[in-house]
């Protein structure tokens, strides 16, 4: 029992901390119609400007300034790169962010280097929250989920019971309706495209101490958050949290349990070759949980594909 607790506090951890970095991508998706390939890319950037920032001023002013500094260079990026491609459509725009996202790497690794940054947990949180039988739960576990949580109720405010968030939603469906209402609806694309990015910078903050800081931080994390969107839905929020949290805790609990195959294909009625040297399927029967655990999202995601191709939350078109 103890052990369950464990695994559905750190698969919270893990959906929550991949909901802060998926759903700036949906925030943008939605409103823009752009799947940003360098999403994780600005999620990197933000866990080594924090950790930049923190060498003078601490964690807590880096965890405040360097989402800002993410979300304006994201900002500028829309205003004077996206924006321009935009208008021939979809293909340049995948082109465009694909390679903002080498360029950025490579800006990393010429200012940082190559080798893990010493970006670790503020003293102020590293101690024990408490303990799960003989497992310790960080504090800094606590920190990351209240603050996922905070985030996506601060998100659900804004979109449904703020004026901003009105005009947001009414510019996705109406835009040219609103930009005879007097407002000016390109810059309402790049404050959302900023605010995106800046979620991304928040979740880098996050994740860099207990993640690592390092170059290829973003392409760890860069295929799943596409899978997330996916699974939940492309443009819903809810979906986004929804599908984080699922893989969080199937990838946690795979990893935690060391089942074989053939102890799954057994229970449900398929029995064990006699000889199982010689089958042609010998390897399926020896896999175990752990091993496939980072490919369960993936499986999902094409059964969600073939099921509901919408997504768990997603609507379809008619």
């Amino acid at each position: 029992m103890d052990l369950i607790l464990v695994n559905l506090i750190d698969g919270l951890v893990t959906g929550l901390l991949l909901f802060m970095l998926s759903a700036g991508l949906t925030l943008i998706f939605s409103m823009m119609g752009v799947l940003n390939f360098a999403h994780a890319s600005f999620y990197m950037l933000g866990a080594y400007f924090a950790y930049q920032i923190s060498i003078a001023l601490g964690f807590w002013m880096g965890l405040l300034i360097a989402p800002l500094i993410v979300g304006v260079i994201g900002a500028g990026v829309e205003r004077y790169g996206l924006r321009r491609v935009h208008q021939y459509g979809h293909v340049p725009e995948l082109i465009f962010t694909f390679g903002l996202a080498l360029l950025i790497e490579e800006m990393v690794q010429f200012i940082w280097g190559k080798n893990t940054m010493p970006y670790s947990v503020p003293e102020v949180l590293n101690f024990t929250a408490f303990s799960v039988g003989a497992n310790s739960i960080p504090a800094y576990k606590i920190f990351m989920i209240f603050t996922s949580v905070a985030i996506f109720i601060g998100l659900l405010f804004v979109l449904n019971k703020t004026r901003v968030g009105m005009i947001i939603q009414a510019a996705l469906s109406y835009p040219r309706t609103v930009e005879a209402l007097g407002h000016n609806v390109p810059l309402i694309f790049m404050g959302v495209f900023g605010v995106g990015t800046a979620l991304a910078g928040v979740a880098g903050v996050i994740a860099g101490p207990v993640l690592s800081t390092f170059p290829g931080m973003a392409f760890v994390l860069g295929s799943i958050v596409f899978v997330t969107i996916v699974i939940g839905g492309l443009g819903s929020l809810w979906g986004a949290l929804v599908a984080s949290l699922l893989i969080g805790w199937i990838t946690t609990f795979a990893k935690s349990y060391n089942i074989q195959m053939s102890d799954i294909l057994n229970g449900v009625g398929i029995a064990t070759p006699e000889n199982l040297s010689d089958s042609v399927l010998r390897d399926l029967w020896t896999v175990t949980s752990p091993q496939i655990a980072d490919i369960l999202p993936y499986i999902l995601m094409v059964l969600i594909l073939i099921f509901r191709p919408a997504g768990l939350f997603g609507k379809r078109e008619s």
